[in-house]
Parts: C-alpha cells; structure tokens; sequence
C-alpha cells in the first residue's frame, strides 16, 4: 500500500513537519510505503480566476495532481491558523480543483491531522479539511489525527511522545489498512 505523506506548512520548524516526522516510521511498521512530499517543491500563486483563464494551471500544480494520485492513500497534516486552513492549504486545493483531472482526490483515501501548541489539537481545521474534501468528493478516513500540546508531544529522537498520541496513530494507520484491503 503506497501513502503519501505531507505538511501543509513549509515552515523550518514546523510541529506539523515534526508530526510527519513522527508519522513516517510508524507507517512503514504498519506495512505502507511512504513518500514524503513538500509543498514548497510545487509553489502556486495566489490562485485568481483570470491568471487561470490566461495561463492555464501551473505546472507544479499538475506536477502535485500527477503524485498524489498514484497513492493509495495520502495523509495531509495541516497547521490551524486562527481556527481555520492556512492558505498554502487552501489555495494549493484550489488549484487542483481547476484541473478537471480529479484522481488525486477521488483515488487515494484521505487521512487529515494537525498538530498545536495548545490543547485543542487543530479541531477546527480538521474539520474545515474533512468538510472540503468531502465535497470536492474524496473519500476522507472518519478518525482525524489531532496532537495538541505540542511542547510535550515529541520526543528527542522526534517519536510521539504522549501515549494517546501512539495509540490513535496506530489506529488511523490500522484504520486505513482496513479500508485498503
């Protein structure tokens, strides 16, 4: 089973890079081949309906429609910004949308996840994320992968270090195997 696994944050020290950081091995014991992907190697504009008109969809746009549908299954962990998707996030579904080509959200199962400073583990988001992809018609897996507090979250190796955290990671990843077959 082949997933894709990526940050909807580019930032050097990201907590959601760190998760997909935690993720990764995690995935790899459960059985699935993981592919990390970095949204800064496909930059967008701004998405703006004349730009489209006028030039078509980026190539890097293409580039990320084109991955993401050979996988099985893609995890896409997002930062919440004030309770809601940041815009590389937003803007990069956006873009894929305009394609036509829709294999990238209709073939992979989707499993979406946040991690945050504070205790609320990105609830918002998640469900922005679910809400979107869902309606652009994505099969989102029903278990979200929130880590709040994220201070106390890793270890210093990079592993999850909070019990909860492990154990709804294992089912997420358990979860998805299922839905795999």
């Amino acid at each position: 089973m082949k997933l894709a696994i990526f940050s909807a944050s580019t930032r050097k020290a990201s907590i959601n890079s760190a998760l997909v950081s935690a993720i990764i091995p995690r995935a790899k014991e459960a059985g699935f081949t993981v592919t990390r992907l970095d949204l800064a190697d496909y930059d967008m504009p701004l998405y703006n309906g004349d730009w489209h008109d006028e030039n078509g969809a980026p190539d890097t746009t293409k580039a990320l429609a084109k991955a993401l549908s050979g996988f099985d299954a893609v995890i896409c962990i997002s930062p919440e910004y004030n309770g809601s998707l940041p815009p590389l996030l937003k803007n990069t579904v956006d873009w894929m949308t305009c394609l036509g080509d829709m294999s990238a959200f209709h073939n992979p199962v989707w499993v979406v996840g946040s991690c945050t400073p504070g205790p609320m583990s990105g609830i918002m988001v998640m469900r922005q994320m679910q809400f979107i992809l869902t309606r652009v018609g994505t099969q989102v897996l029903q278990f979200h992968l929130g880590v709040g507090n994220a201070g106390a979250a890793f270890n210093k190796d990079g592993s999850l270090a909070q019990k909860r955290d492990q154990e709804l990671t294992a089912k997420i990843l358990g979860a998805l195997k299922t839905r795999l077959g």
